[in-house]
Order: C-alpha cells, then sequence, then structure tokens
C-alpha cells in the first residue's frame, strides 16, 4: 500500500480529533524502555485500516495492528500471524481458523467476528473506503459495492462467521494465492468499539499490534508506545516511537547529523555523496519493493484519444533512466525494464527487459514518436509531484531536461509542485492533474499480481488515472483463477506487455529503501516494504 497507498478521505477533522488522544493500555517501563524519533509525514486520512494505502498511514497502521498474516520482514514471505489455519480444497472456499489468545489493547478479544465485521465495513459502499476494492473478490461484492446505483445488501454474502474463532470465505472465483494477501493492513480486525462508537474510536484508535497510539499533533508528531501485553512474538524492543513530521527530508537529514532525530527513513538525494562519510555503517541501503513510474490523467480526453500511445512511449524513450540515476541517486535507484520489482524474482514474475525498446533511452525516436502521435497535449507537459519527500523536485526536473532535450525545446516540460504530499494526494483523488503525475508504488504485498491489479485494472483501488483495457482486465482474471503459479505468472506477464504496448505509465526505476540513524540505535533495518522495522530497533 501499499503501495503508493492513498484515499478518498481529507485527513483533517480526523487528524485533529486524534491531536489529544491516548490509547488505553499503559506504555512499558523498564528493559526495552528507551523511545526512539523517527522522521514522518501526516498521513492523508483517519487511520482506518480499509481507509489507508498511503505509506505513512500505513506505517502507523502496520505497528498498531496485526492481521491473519505478517510479511517477514526479511524475506517479505507472507507468514502466519493471527492465522491459525487456512485451508482450501478449490482455492475458492477458504475456511478461516483464529488463533486463540489475542486482544485489541482495549482488553478485547480477537475473534472471527472481528475480522468479518472489518472485512464487511470495509466492503460496503456506504462507508467511502479507499481499499473496499482488497474486498472485491469475496462473493457478494457487487451487492455491498455496485460499480453503480445503492448497494442492496450490508453485507458479504461470501462471508459466515462459523464459530468464535473460525469463519469461512467464498470467493466469486478461484483467487490461489488469495491467503498470501491477508497481511495488507485492509484485512486487518477491528474492535466492537470501532462499531458502537465510531467516532470516539477515531480520537483513541485501539488496534491488536506490539504499539498503540498515544497522541497526535497534525503537522508535528505522533507518539507511539509500547503495549505491554501485546501477546504476539514480534513484540517491540523500544518504549516507542515519535514520529515527528517534516516537510523536507533535507530539514530530517540536518537534525539526524545535530542529534535532534533518531532515524531519517529516506535519505535525500542531496545528502547520498555524502552520508557514507556522515554515518559509516549507519546507513542503509537495500533493494525494495518500490517502483517509481509516472502515471496520466485517461480522464482527461486529450491524454486518451487515438495515438497518444505513440506520445507516452516516445516521453519514456526521451528519459534517460541511466543518467538520472546515475547523478541523482548515487546509483541507489536502478533504471526500470518492466512495471514490477526486482525483489520478485524471476520465478515471482519479474521480468527484466519486458519493456524493451520502450524504455531505452533514444532521443530521436522519442521525437519521431511525439510528433507522430499529435505531440505534447497544450503544447506543454507539466508533472506534478509533491515538494515535501522524496527529492522529488531534482529528479521531475532531471527527467524534464532530458525530455526538453531530446525535444529541442526548453520549455516542453516543466515540474508542477504541490506543497505537501497530502494536498497532492487529495488532488489526484478528485481528478484534477494537469498531465503526467508521480506515481511511486510501494508493494503491498510480495506478488506480482500487486504490481499490476491495484494500479491498472478497471476501477481498481490504486488506478488513479482512470486507465482500463479489456484484454488487460481478462488477462489478470485469468490469471488469479489458475492455481499452477507458473502458469498464473506467465498469465500476468501477458497482461503487463499489454500495459507496455499501450505505456499505461511510464516506468522510470525500481528504488532501494535507505535510512541513516544515530548511534543511540542498534539493530536497525528496513523490510522489503522500506519500512523501518520499528518492534525490533533498540535504543542506547
Amino acid at each position: 500500500m501499499r503501495g503508493a497507498r492513498h484515499a478518498r478521505w481529507a485527513a483533517g477533522a480526523a487528524a485533529a480529533a486524534l491531536a489529544a488522544a491516548a490509547c488505553g493500555g499503559g506504555a512499558s517501563g523498564g528493559s526495552g524502555s528507551g523511545v526512539l524519533s523517527s522522521s514522518w509525514g501526516d498521513p492523508q486520512n483517519p487511520l482506518e485500516p480499509s481507509n489507508t494505502n498511503e505509506v505513512q498511514g500505513g506505517k502507523v497502521l502496520d505497528m498498531v495492528f496485526r492481521g491473519l498474516k505478517h510479511y517477514n520482514p526479511k524475506t517479505g514471505a507472507a507468514e502466519d500471524m493471527l492465522a491459525e489455519k487456512i485451508a482450501t480444497s478449490d482455492s475458492r472456499n477458504f475456511t478461516i481458523t483464529v488463533k486463540d489468545g489475542w486482544t485489541f489493547s482495549n482488553g478485547e478479544a480477537v475473534t472471527a467476528k472481528s475480522f468479518v465485521d472489518a472485512w464487511n465495513y470495509g466492503a460496503s459502499l456506504k462507508n467511502n473506503q479507499k481499499n473496499a476494492y482488497f474486498f472485491g473478490y469475496i462473493e457478494g461484492y457487487d451487492k455491498v459495492h455496485p460499480a453503480t446505483g445503492t448497494q442492496t445488501a450490508d453485507t458479504l454474502s461470501g462471508l459466515k462467521v462459523t464459530g468464535p474463532r473460525t469463519f469461512t470465505v467464498k470467493l466469486n472465483q478461484k483467487f490461489s494465492t488469495f491467503p498470501d494477501t491477508l497481511g495488507y493492513t485492509a484485512f486487518s480486525p477491528l474492535p466492537s468499539a470501532f462499531f458502537s462508537d465510531h467516532a470516539a474510536w477515531l480520537k483513541k484508535p485501539v488496534g491488536n499490534g506490539p504499539y498503540m497510539i498515544d497522541s497526535y499533533t497534525k503537522g508535528s508528531m505522533m507518539s507511539l508506545r509500547k503495549w505491554d501485553g501485546y501477546p504476539g512474538t514480534d513484540k517491540a524492543q523500544n518504549g516507542g516511537v515519535d514520529l515527528k513530521v517534516y516537510t523536507d527530508n533535507n530539514t530530517a537529514y540536518t537534525d539526524l547529523m545535530a542529534g535532534n532525530l533518531d532515524l531519517v527513513d529516506d535519505v535525500p538525494a542531496a545528502q547520498l555523496k555524502n552520508v557514507k562519510a556522515d554515518l559509516g555503517d549507519r546507513y542503509i541501503s537495500t533493494p525494495a519493493g518500490i517502483i517509481q513510474t509516472l502515471a496520466f490523467p485517461y480522464y482527461d480526453p486529450s491524454w486518451n484519444k487515438p495515438g497518444m500511445e505513440k506520445v507516452r512511449t516516445g516521453l519514456s524513450m526521451a528519459i534517460n533512466r541511466d543518467q538520472i540515476t546515475r547523478t541523482i541517486f548515487q546509483k541507489t535507484r536502478t533504471p526500470a525494464t518492466d512495471w514490477t520489482s526486482p525483489v520478485l524474482g524471476a520465478d515471482g514474475g519479474f521480468k527484466e527487459g519486458l519493456c524493451g525498446d520502450a524504455c531505452t533511452y533514444n532521443p530521436d525516436q522519442a521525437k519521431k514518436l511525439i510528433q507522430e502521435g499529435g505531440g505534447l497535449p497544450g503544447g506543454q507537459l507539466r508533472i506534478s509531484y509533491n515538494a515535501d519527500t522524496g527529492s522529488h523536485r531534482e529528479w521531475v526536473d532531471a527527467v524534464c531536461n532530458s525530455i526538453n532535450n531530446a525535444l529541442g525545446n526548453d520549455r516542453a516540460c516543466v515540474g508542477n509542485p504541490f506543497g505537501t504530499f497530502a494536498d497532492f494526494r487529495n488532488q489526484i483523488g478528485q481528478h484534477k492533474m494537469p498531465g503526467p503525475f508521480r506515481a511511486g508504488w510501494q508493494m503491498d504485498y510480495p506478488l506480482i499480481q500487486n504490481f499490476l491489479q491495484p494500479l491498472y485494472y478497471t476501477n481498481a483501488s490504486s488506478n488513479d488515472g482512470k486507465w482500463s483495457n479489456k484484454d488487460f482486465d481478462q488477462l489478470v482474471d485469468r490469471a488469479n483463477a489458475e492455481s499452477d503459479t507458473a502458469k498464473a505468472v506467465g498469465l500476468f506477464q501477458q497482461a503487463e506487455e499489454v500495459v507496455r504496448d499501450n505505456m499505461a505509465a511510464i516506468p522510470l526505476w525500481y528504488q532501494n529503501g535507505s535510512a541513516g540513524y544515530s548511534d543511540r540505535l542498534s539493530n536497525v533495518a528496513l523490510n522489503p516494504f522500506s519500512v523501518p522495522v520499528y518492534n525490533e530497533i533498540k535504543v542506547g
């Protein structure tokens, strides 16, 4: 969610409500009681599992909730967490048994009903949840969340509670890897207080993970504290985490060097030349399931008319990925040759070179294709991005310079910055992008399906540009129904070729996760999603 994770709500009211909130269940003292500080950005939306699929909110939910599955912080593999057993004989009907002894931080037991109620809430059209799409394979979704009109059912017919710790899931088609998706936060359980007094829960969110939210002041800091009663094996090895809000990651890095911050989980591009000298072995750079792309606003007819696939392909060929990743990112990015990530491996669906010539720098051919396709809509390309995190200004300027050089026009492409990530995401959600826009994707779970379906399937949860192609959709449906993993991967790669042939989005580069930390910390690592493994960090 995670990718590039997003939502329809504005964060304002709920964020303000959280400001003075404190979760029940007291913070830890004694061993492992040191609190660390880490850089962060305000989440776009209220911290509901089924309404958060952007990175900053996702970091918090990953600390506050645990689901049926959890992704191994080293390998990314889906492993049982609250799932005692997930059984199926046909890849369509699943019987799930929840482990005994799990509770929420308010003392309420986590039961089968905790999951079923949460999933029904997340799927309901009435609740307008951004992650509703993740429940789309459960039977009855078309009644609970119809594509048009009003819903005719309040609960998914494919969900049945069969006992205190057991429930069944019936899908509307075979989906052999469905269990592996259940570590994503949208599938988290929720306590009864979430439903009985929703407004109060938003003021004091209660989860079942190793941390509890202690307080939140929007624009300043969110404080999380260790939950002593957490029943899982991945208990927090520190007393808590203070997530400090920064609108410029260069400022965060400066604070780290000055001793005012313990952890920066996105080293700015401007510091990459010096970071090894500054931090030595306290600098981390590891491959992550992240790809940066340029998405297009297909709701704008000028980007969706015949011939525009030539323009989009030409723009891709006008970008000198190798030069940009070397000079700006000091090789902490790798030029993309497909739309997934090398962390999947060949068996998991990564196919190096699938993009072919369309992702190879060729300025002469780029100019020719753009001219043949009718030229740039409006005569100028405006690439939108958020300027508060991720060193996006530097690389967008470099991409525009590359395009301008190819076209022989120093105003053919310009950057269009937004001050904050939240504002940027809100404008995307309202379909107001004036042209291509930054669309980084951080995987929700390590499957090729997650790099393709949420982004490019018709009306999918993170298909922000509203691209639609029937051939792609049909191939994805066939891949999901295939029980043979190798055959499923092959079908997904065929679907990816449809993305390539239409240049639905321009793949730019695969991203390493990077972090720098103070000498107060030890045992610091990034998981395959590029997120710090906060619960394993030791302080002092």
